[in-house]
């Protein structure tokens, strides 16, 4: 016999009564009618979610917010939403109210309750108060009605979330953007006073350094006036001890008019004297009144010139606090919080202090420079009281000489001369009293001026140091306030209105499929389509034969026979493949990408099953029939028809490389979606290694049974 005539004889056997073709009939059909049946009803079942019952609970009573203009407007979230999902028609959403929708939940008439509460607008814009509350979907499933359903409920949750997400985070981000507009306009107000307040400390510097070298002069000058007055002072001394001295010497000669010609000669020898002390007097007394006026105008003029620095430092004082409320109130209506505006005024509060503190150091120094005007105002007028008393002395000692040089003229003009004499010599002591108490007078103001100059002169450079240090501030304060306003995004609207947008939605997912399934029926169809191959050659092995015994024990050719025995449910099994592939591609019009190679494919995986199970039955007899049920179990769990393999816990995912029907799934799918051959090879290598090691196992069974017999070959099988 020859295998064609063996499987000629299995097939005749098969078809050699009607009840024999209806089952071979209804058998064949099985993988038919599981693929078909089962890839269509789950064709596109994601398409048709159209028609499932969802309630839709919207309670939002609405929200009034203040725009960016400063106007307020009412809004309801809640309605926009519950219009957009009446248009979007992705589920069937049907309007409920609370109650409604909780008992239609419990009893089935919805699959799920989607609802939104009566805050729901006030929570989405809460973020812009000072009290944010994340806002809230509310989704009610009921897994009784369908656990799929509730997969489904959370998608389309999240889609609801994500879409008014985006939304909102539009709207709170062009307001926030809007905001950073105002913020920057207020910083370019505040820039140009910075830049004033920078320009007037350059000018009150560039006083103050002038201020500082009129002090240091002045103090050169007081020093100066000092050592003079001291001079002038011991001078005077000496004038007024020589008048008291001539005074009473007038006084004795007028009391005798026998006075000698030698107390005449003394006399005259002390009017010398005194002449010669005196004769200088009118011009020193003269530049000390110069020196004086020179001091007091001198101290006039930097008076006059510290005013106008002082009224600068008053103004920028007074206007300190001003900024400063500016500043807070421009923060404050731009949204900023106050922790943020503290921060800001921390910064900006130590300037304005030192701005104060130089003001009043400034004050002071106006009023000592105003008290050192006065001061050497009133020195000028006494010097220049003693420059006009001056002459007058003078010319009285000069009369006196003259006097004494006639008294050699006679006795009585020496008497006359004398009594003359005696009568002024009075006013020239008192003269010079006068003048001795008056330089004393100028020599204690000068020594005063000459110590207080120093305080003048020094506070005068500290001025001078904190108006740098105001002016340095006020700069920095200028640059900063630039800087800050390069750092913030001021846009146009349109800018505006598309940052905001990306803001919202930062990220868009580009899909880029290496393959692509049509539907999801052609997504499970691999699968589905290898696990009918296998239910296809287990339900064959049913009435088909694995070995001819009586073909065995004739011929003794196990090779032959087991050829043949594979042959009968390889033959079937490849016209059910041929059936499945028709029906995959032409009544479910589902893309092949490499239609000969898929059929083809599927051609192997069968025969690849029907050597499984042949070995099966070959070795085990009705209990590997059993076993093959098993396997078929163990490979609906392994494939990773459904979910990837490696989602499986490790025994199970050892199993799916340890199985056909994983190669069989992927090689199915690579020649299906169009994706890589080279994998679909692999695939084929290693459903021929399972088939030749299958056939092995049969050979060698087939071979046991040519030699010999055993018990269990003998005994009826426990399962039929």
């Amino acid at each position: 016999m020859t295998i064609v005539t063996l499987v000629r004889a299995e097939l005749r056997r098969l078809t050699s009564s009607k009840m024999g073709i209806l089952a071979l009939v209804a058998l064949m059909c099985v993988p038919i009618i599981y693929a078909g049946l089962y890839l269509w009803g789950n064709n596109d079942p994601y398409g048709n979610l159209k028609d499932v019952p969802v309630g839709l609970v919207v309670e939002d009573t609405g929200a009034t917010q203040t725009d960016s203009d400063g106007t307020t407007s009412t809004v309801n979230y809640g309605d926009e939403v519950r219009d957009e999902l009446l248009k979007d028609n992705s589920v069937k959403w049907i309007e409920a109210t609370a109650a409604e929708a909780k008992t239609g939940v419990s009893d089935g008439t919805f699959d799920f309750v989607l609802t939104l509460g009566k805050d729901f607008s006030t929570d989405l814009t809460s973020p812009i108060t000072a009290s944010p509350k994340q806002a809230s979907v509310e989704l009610t499933t009921n897994d009784t009605n369908s656990f799929l359903a509730t997969t489904i409920a959370g998608n389309v949750a999240e889609k609801v979330r994500s879409s008014i997400a985006e939304k909102v985070g539009k709207e709170a981000a062009l307001q926030f953007l809007d905001g950073f507009a105002d913020v920057g306009t207020s910083l370019e107000t505040a820039i140009d006073g910075a830049n004033q307040l920078a320009d007037g400390t350059t000018t009150a510097a560039n006083g103050a350094a002038t201020l500082s070298a009129g002090a240091a002069t002045v103090n050169d000058g007081a020093q100066q006036l000092a050592t003079g007055a001291t001079e002038v002072n011991t001078g005077a001394g000496t004038l007024a001890d020589g008048a008291a001295a001539v005074d009473d010497a007038a006084q004795k000669l007028s009391a005798g008019a026998g006075t000698t010609n030698a107390g005449m000669i003394q006399l005259l020898a002390g009017l010398t004297t005194l002449q010669t002390n005196v004769a200088t007097l009118p011009q020193d007394t003269a530049v000390l009144a110069a020196g004086a006026q020179k001091v007091s105008d001198g101290n006039a003029a930097l008076s006059t010139a510290a005013a106008p620095i002082a009224a600068a430092a008053q103004e920028a004082a007074d206007k300190v606090p001003e900024i400063r409320a500016q500043i807070q109130e421009t923060m404050t209506n731009d949204g900023f919080t106050q922790d943020q505006i503290d921060a800001v005024l921390a910064e900006l509060d130590p300037l304005g202090d030192k701005v104060i503190a130089a003001n009043d150091e400034a004050t002071a120094l106006n009023l000592q420079l105003g008290d050192l005007a006065a001061g050497s105002a009133q020195v000028a007028a006494g010097t220049a009281q003693l420059a006009a008393a001056a002459p007058a002395l003078t010319d009285g000692v000069n009369q006196a000489a003259a006097a004494a040089s006639q008294i050699q003229s006679g006795t009585q003009q020496v008497a006359d001369g004398n009594a003359a004499l005696a009568a002024q010599t009075p006013t020239l002591a008192s003269g010079a009293s006068t003048l001795a108490a008056g330089t004393q007078q100028l020599s204690d103001g000068a020594t005063a001026l000459a110590d207080g100059t120093p305080a003048l002169a020094t506070g005068a450079a500290d001025l001078q140091t904190g108006i740098l240090k105001l002016d340095d501030g006020a700069h920095k304060l200028a640059t900063g306030l630039t800087e800050g306003l390069g750092k913030l995004p001021i846009e146009t609207a349109a800018e505006r209105e598309k940052s905001a947008s990306i803001i919202s939605d930062p990220a868009a997912i580009d899909t880029s499929a290496v393959t692509k399934a049509s539907t999801y029926g052609a997504g499970m169809a691999p699968f589905f389509i290898s696990l009918a191959a296998w239910i296809g050659i287990y339900a064959l092995f049913l009435i088909i034969k694995p070995l001819s015994k009586r073909a065995l024990t004739a011929l003794r050719k196990p090779v032959r026979v087991t050829a043949a025995g594979l042959m009968t449910p390889g033959i079937l099994g490849a016209v059910q493949m041929i059936a499945v592939f028709g029906i995959v591609t032409l009544a479910l019009g589902y893309s092949v990408a490499n239609p000969l190679g898929m059929l083809g494919f599927m051609i192997v995986t069968s025969m690849t099953y029907a050597a499984i199970i042949l070995a099966l039955n070959v070795w085990l007899g009705s209990v590997g029939q059993f076993l093959g049920l098993v396997l078929m179990v163990l490979q609906l769990v392994t494939a990773g028809g459904t979910f990837p393999w490696q989602t499986l816990p490790g025994p199970l995912a050892a199993l799916h490389h340890a199985l056909p029907m994983g190669y069989a799934v992927d090689g199915i799918r690579q020649l299906m979606y169009g994706g890589n051959l080279a994998l679909a090879w692999a695939d084929v290598a290693v459903l021929l290694a399972f088939l030749l090691g299958a056939l092995a196992l049969s050979w060698l069974g087939a071979r046991r049974m040519t030699r010999t017999r055993t018990l269990r070959d003998l005994r009826p099988s426990l399962i039929g």
